[in-house]
C-alpha cells in the first residue's frame, strides 16, 4: 500500500521530485504537511484544507490518545473518517510531546511513563503501545516511539538517547510486523548535534529497514547553521530510494535549503501559530499585519498571491480583524499562511521537474530580500 518513486532530480543541486503512493491517494514531494495535532488545523476546514492544496496533514498520538481517545476514534475508523478527510495522513509517535508536555514524565527502557498535561493521570508509553495507538488513528505513515533530548546536551546523553532510540524502533518495527502493515512505519534518526552520532543513529536504523525515515531533534535551539550542518551530513547516508522527512522544521528559507540539500517532507506549526499572531509570509518577505503602514492599504497582503484570503480581502481588512482581535482574523490569517507554505512546495516541485532549481532559489531569496 506504501510505494515512493522518485520522479525527477536537479542536477545542480541534491533536491529531488517524487510520488508517495497511499492508501489515501498520491503525495508528490517535496511536501509540506500542515500541523493538525488534535484531528484539526488549527481554525480550518478539512475542505478549506484542500481548496489551499494541501495533500497531507499530520497528527499527533499523544495528543489523540488522550482526548478524545482511541475508544471513539475507532468507532470512525480513524482519523480520516471521525474529521472528514479523505487524503494521506501522518501521525508522531507523541515522544516530543510527552517530553515538552507531560507532567512528572520519566523515561525507562520499557517507555515514557508521564502523568497527563490535561487532568495529572498516569500513563505509560511503550513503543508498541506506540503503534498500537497509531495503527487505531489509521494514519498512512506512522512514526516510531524515540527519545527526544533537549539543545544543548552532553554527547553522553545524546548517545544514551540514540541508543535507546534504535532499541525502541526494533520493538516499534516488530510490533508494525504483527499488523497488516497497510500503515508505513517510518525510523527516526537522533544523535543531537554531533556528526558521529548522527551517522551511529542512521546506520542503526537502516539496518531495521524502514519504508521512510525521518530526522529528529532538530529546530530545538540550535543555530540555524548547526541545524543545516547536521542535516546536511545526515541526508546522504538514508536510503537514497527512501522519503527522507526532516521534523518540526521550519522557515520558508528552511523548506528551500532543505530541499536543495534532498529532504523531501517538513511539518512545522509555523504557518498557523504565526498565523495567530498576525504574522503572515509573503513572497516578498514575512510581514506584521499590526503595522501601522496597513491601515488604509487597499491591496491584500501578498498581490502575487492565490489564496481565499488575498483573492477577497485587502490588508487594511485583515488588520483591523487582527486589531479588534475577531475569530475571522485567525482564519483568513491561516488560510494565507498554509496556502503560502504549499505553494512554496509546489513552486519547488516544478522546478525541480524544469531543472530550474538553482534559479528557483535564487530568485526566491532576490524577492525576499528586496
Amino acid at each position: 500500500m506504501f510505494h515512493f518513486t522518485i520522479t525527477a532530480k536537479s542536477i545542480t543541486t541534491q533536491a529531488r521530485a517524487g510520488i508517495i503512493e497511499t492508501r489515501h491517494g498520491r503525495i508528490e514531494t517535496p511536501v509540506f504537511m500542515p500541523v493538525g495535532t488534535l484531528a484539526t488545523v488549527k481554525s480550518l476546514t478539512p475542505e478549506e484544507l484542500a481548496d489551499c492544496g494541501a495533500q497531507v496533514i499530520l497528527g499527533n498520538t499523544y495528543h489523540l490518545y488522550l482526548r478524545p481517545g482511541c475508544d471513539v476514534i475507532e468507532k470512525f475508523s480513524g482519523l480520516h473518517g471521525f474529521m472528514n478527510w479523505n487524503r494521506p495522513i501522518l501521525t508522531d509517535s507523541g515522544g516530543f510531546q510527552v517530553f515538552s508536555l507531560a507532567k512528572l514524565s520519566t523515561i525507562a527502557e520499557q517507555g515514557y511513563s508521564f502523568q497527563s498535561h490535561i487532568d495529572g493521570s498516569s500513563h505509560m508509553l511503550t513503543p508498541e503501545k506506540a503503534v498500537e495507538i497509531q495503527i487505531c488513528l489509521n494514519s498512512d505513515i506512522m512514526m516510531c516511539l524515540d527519545q527526544c533530548i533537549a539543545y544543548p546536551a552532553e554527547k553522553e546523553e545524546a548517545e544514551k538517547a540514540l541508543e535507546l532510540t534504535a532499541r525502541w524502533a526494533g520493538r516499534c518495527k516488530q510490533a508494525w510486523m504483527k499488523t497488516n502493515r497497510e500503515n508505513a512505519l517510518f525510523g527516526i534518526v537522533q544523535g543531537g548535534m554531533f556528526k558521529n552520532l548522527r551517522q551511529l543513529s542512521t546506520e542503526g536504523i537502516i539496518e531495521l529497514d524502514f519504508p521512510g525515515y525521518a530526522i529528529g531533534g532538530l529546530s530545538v535551539g540550535e543555530p540555524k547553521d548547526l541545524m543545516l550542518e547536521i542535516t546536511d551530513i545526515t541526508l546522504p547516508l538514508l536510503p537514497y530510494e527512501a522519503p527522507r522527512y526532516i521534523m518540526g522544521v521550519g522557515t520558508p528559507e528552511d523548506l528551500v535549503e532543505l530541499v536543495s540539500l534532498g529532504a523531501d517532507m517538513f511539518d512545522c506549526v509555523m504557518p498557523t501559530r504565526n498565523a495567530r499572531n498576525g504574522q503572515l509570509f509573503t513572497s516578498h518577505g514575512t510581514v506584521n499585519i499590526c503595522n501601522a503602514r496597513f491601515r488604509t492599504e487597499t491591496e491584500p497582503v501578498d498581490p502575487n498571491c492565490g489564496c481565499y484570503t488575498c483573492r477577497n480581502y485587502s490588508s487594511a481588512y485583515l488588520r483591523h480583524l487582527f486589531m479588534a482581535r475577531e475569530l475571522l482574523a485567525y482564519r483568513l490569517n491561516t488560510i494565507h499562511n498554509v496556502h503560502y507554505y504549499l505553494s512554496l512546495a509546489e513552486a519547488m516541485r516544478q522546478a525541480i521537474k524544469n531543472d530550474t532549481f538553482h534559479e528557483f532559489k535564487k530568485e526566491f531569496y532576490r524577492k525576499r530580500l528586496n
